[in-house]
């Protein structure tokens, strides 16, 4: 047998390089994660103003099922206009409503339904239903016309006539005219005001219906 050339020797004998503890640590570990910060979005960001806690929503109360202005006990003036159109009216009124609801009309003295009427309950305004006067301010002044010497909360509006010689009062809810406010003629109630007021600009509701 011949004798093997001396590079193939070599190659035979030679050692493979080695490698450190340390290197082979750090290839088999692989690289740490880097942690990721999630946000919360229960409220919108805003670029202008500093981020708020969450507030929970308060709970809306329910709806009664009965209107206020029938609560017993409770007589309101109606919260909201009553907007319609003069040919509206014209459908839903006679014509003599129309013509002193919405014409500002004068019915004669003596002649009204409620002039001479003192029973029991609540005055609402023939136009719109809104409750505008209790009974018990209702009083005899001997004008002619029924008198109160004072309205429901927030349901009588005030108006100066353009001659400025008289007030004109009107339902706040849909500006129906109920006729004038006179104050100071000395009558003996709590508000020394008479409420000079056109029956048919009113509808009565016996206190057994309003409760």
């Amino acid at each position: 047998m011949g004798v093997a050339p001396q590079s193939v020797r070599n190659a035979i004998h030679r050692r493979p390089p080695s490698i450190s503890l340390s290197a082979a640590v750090r290839t088999l570990t692989p690289p740490a994660r880097v942690p990721v910060h999630v946000r919360s979005f229960k409220t919108p960001l805003s670029h202008s103003s500093p981020r708020t806690p969450y507030k929970t929503p308060s709970k809306v109360p329910p709806f009664p099922l009965v209107p206020p202005s029938r609560l017993i006990g409770v007589v309101m003036a109606s919260s909201g206009p009553v907007q319609k159109s003069e040919e509206e009216w014209q459908a839903i009124l006679s014509p003599e409503q129309f013509r002193i609801l919405r014409s500002k009309g004068t019915e004669y003295p003596g002649t009204g339904q409620y002039d001479k009427f003192f029973a029991d309950g609540i005055y609402e305004c023939a136009g719109c239903g809104t409750p505008l006067y209790k009974s018990t301010t209702k009083f005899n002044s001997g004008c002619g016309w029924p008198a109160f010497f004072e309205g429901l909360p927030g349901a009588i509006n005030r108006t100066p006539d353009p001659d400025g010689r008289r007030i004109e009062i009107t339902c706040a809810a849909c500006g129906g005219h109920l006729g004038h406010v006179f104050k100071g003629e000395g009558f003996n109630t709590p508000t020394d005001e008479r409420h000079c007021v056109n029956s048919i600009s009113l509808k009565f509701v016996p206190a057994s219906q309003s409760n």
